[in-house]
């Protein structure tokens, strides 16, 4: 049974996108920066620096792929295709950062704990795209 007293939210709440990918070792790393660098060669995202040690939220090594809601339809299976056994947290970028990972997000491959409590149950403005940092080949896709 649906809750007829609340509105549903609309997509211009989601300002953009993000992918988490997590490694655990010096394989599943070298695995994940191959992952990185397909990525880099195929789709206008902004690659966050890589983690070496858990942080915020994230209880394991990771990076981050933040990335326009105009991408969602083809990055998001591409990677479903070829996450290469990586685990990838994907989430929207709303001004609700703690319903953003916890609630509202997708997992391709494992799911990860992650530490709701570091995440900030509201902020005025979401976390945008940032500048694009690659410079995808057209005939890579």
């Amino acid at each position: 049974m649906t809750d007829q007293t609340t509105a549903p939210r609309t997509l211009d709440e989601i300002a953009c996108y993000h992918a988490h990918v997590y490694f655990d070792d010096t394989a599943t790393r070298d695995t994940a920066a191959r992952l990185r660098e397909q990525i880099a060669d195929r789709f206008a995202v902004r690659l966050g620096r890589w983690h070496e040690v858990a942080v915020g939220p994230h209880v394991a090594p990771m990076y981050q792929v933040a990335f326009g809601t105009d991408l969602f339809a083809a990055l998001v299976p591409w990677l479903m295709l070829n996450h290469q056994g990586l685990s990838i947290l994907i989430h929207p970028g709303t001004t609700n950062p703690r319903r953003d990972h916890m609630r509202d997000s997708m997992w391709i491959g494992r799911p990860r704990a992650l530490l709701s409590d570091r995440l900030p149950e509201q902020t005025s403005e979401p976390d945008g795209v940032g500048e694009i940092n690659t410079r995808p080949d057209a005939k890579a896709m």
